[in-house]
């Protein structure tokens, strides 16, 4: 089983600690534990700018780095966490505990995490700067400005709290925007399992399936591999495909119908992110053909253009400008392409941008813009390319034979210096294919 490395998150902390410059200190929280009814809490996930940073997965932990006054001194990392409790484990599960954020996750100190209020003073005395993610957590927030009022507390033995306060996401998020090698392996497994899912669900649908009995198919799948889904999975049937973040999941799959499925696994923290549309009876109708075809095409075209150096903009533009001409051809739409396209009235059928950063966050960190600009494809940037029509069952200025139909097909790429790689095709997405696929169950 591939895994990240203590070494991998030590090379990233190695990464932060530059970038900081000495006399510096950053703190990093993870999530909280999040209750989901009375006593009943849900599955706990560490943030992952804090996994990012230390590969550690527990709840209530805290790591601080702080670097020297001399760069080439290097830098301190310490982790609090939660003491070893023979009773609590007994009932929540085991703890690393201070010994173990030492001995396995390679701090050089560690510290029982309700002694943060008290150790952390110490940690912010003569720092020039303070690297801290604000606007994270606002009770979080809280207690960095009363720490920072303690430490200014401390003036009369001729020390001070850090006099700038620079936001940690600044760095972390472009740190995590750009994937390295282990990561883009991480992220192909999770494309990989999530590509046997949707195939797994379309040789199971037929007529009469409930959406949640497709949607167990999925999870199945997930499940095998030790995963879970890297967001609510939508799985649409007929007109519900129109609506784009459908989770409901809770009504008949019909003859005739189409079925949008957006669902995808994360390992390893790591997501995928996928979506295929198909019909619950295993053939597409001529109309349900010729909008899938027209989605596709501006697909491919969209993914071609994931070229390093292209603005990031450049597959939305690319897919407009073949889903609108499309539109007009099919009459579906009517009048000048240029102006349709200017004034955006094609939103009445595709209302949603082409893409979003994918990493360990499904709608990742990483700016979109520069300066104003939209950026530019870079080398290890990872996208979603996600064109998709969308006719509303009463939309009466379109011919009723194209009402109620949704389309979208979604895939991950990955901009590289040899072109863009697509990270999940394993699953079938042309009209022959799928029909090909479907008729094998």
């Amino acid at each position: 089983m591939t895994k990240l490395t203590q070494a991998d998150f030590q090379a990233r902390r190695d990464r932060l600690a530059e970038q900081m410059g000495p006399r510096s200190i950053a703190i990093i929280a993870t999530n909280q534990v999040y209750m989901r009814n009375r006593d009943a809490d849900y599955k706990f996930r560490a943030d992952s700018s804090f996994f990012y940073l230390t590969g550690f997965a527990e709840p209530e932990a805290v790591a601080v780095i702080e670097t020297f006054d001399d760069a080439e001194e290097g830098y301190s990392y310490s982790l609090f966490c939660r003491e070893r409790d023979r009773e609590m484990e007994i009932w929540h599960g085991y703890r690393a505990g201070v010994d173990g954020a030492i001995d396995d996750f390679e701090a050089d100190e560690a510290y029982a995490i309700d002694l943060l209020d008290e150790e952390i003073i110490e940690k912010l005395l003569d720092k020039d700067q303070l690297f801290y993610r604000i606007g994270q957590n606002a009770d979080f927030d809280a207690r960095v400005a009363k720490w920072i009022a303690n430490a200014n507390g401390e003036s009369r033995r001729g020390t001070s709290a850090p006099e700038q306060i620079m936001q940690l996401d600044a760095i972390l998020d472009e740190m995590r925007l750009h994937k390295d090698a282990q990561e883009i392996v991480l992220m192909q497994i999770a494309s990989d399992i999530s590509a046997q899912a949707h195939t797994r669900a379309m040789q199971a649908v037929k007529p009469g399936m409930m959406e949640y009995q497709l949607e167990a198919e999925l999870n199945y799948i997930f499940g095998q591999h030790g995963c879970v889904p890297s967001y609510n999975s939508i799985v649409g049937g007929g007109q519900n495909g129109c609506i784009l973040h459908y989770v409901e999941n809770n009504q008949e799959l019909k003859d005739g119908d189409l079925v949008l499925i957006d669902a995808a696994c994360e390992y390893e923290l790591y997501a995928s992110d996928i979506t295929r549309t198909f019909p619950v009876n295993g053939k597409f109708s001529p109309e349900q053909k010729a909008l899938y075809n027209l989605v596709l095409d501006a697909q491919i075209a969209a993914i071609n253009a994931v070229q390093i150096g292209n603005s990031y903009k450049e597959p939305h533009h690319v897919a407009v400008d073949i889903l609108v001409q499309g539109l007009l051809d099919l009459g579906i739409m009517q009048g000048d392409k240029e102006k349709i396209i200017a004034q955006e009235t094609y939103r009445q059928f595709y209302m949603h941008g082409t893409g979003h950063w994918l990493g360990m966050d499904v709608h990742d960190v990483g700016r979109y813009k520069v300066d104003g600009e939209w950026r530019n494809y870079e080398e290890g940037m990872v996208v979603t390319v996600e064109p998709g029509l969308y006719i509303a069952p009463d939309d009466e200025t379109v011919d009723e034979k194209w009402r109620g139909i949704g389309i979208r097909i979604e895939d991950d790429v990955v901009a590289t210096g040899n072109g863009p790689v697509v990270l999940t095709q394993a699953v079938v997405k042309t009209v022959e294919d799928i029909e090909a696929l479907m008729a094998q169950a």
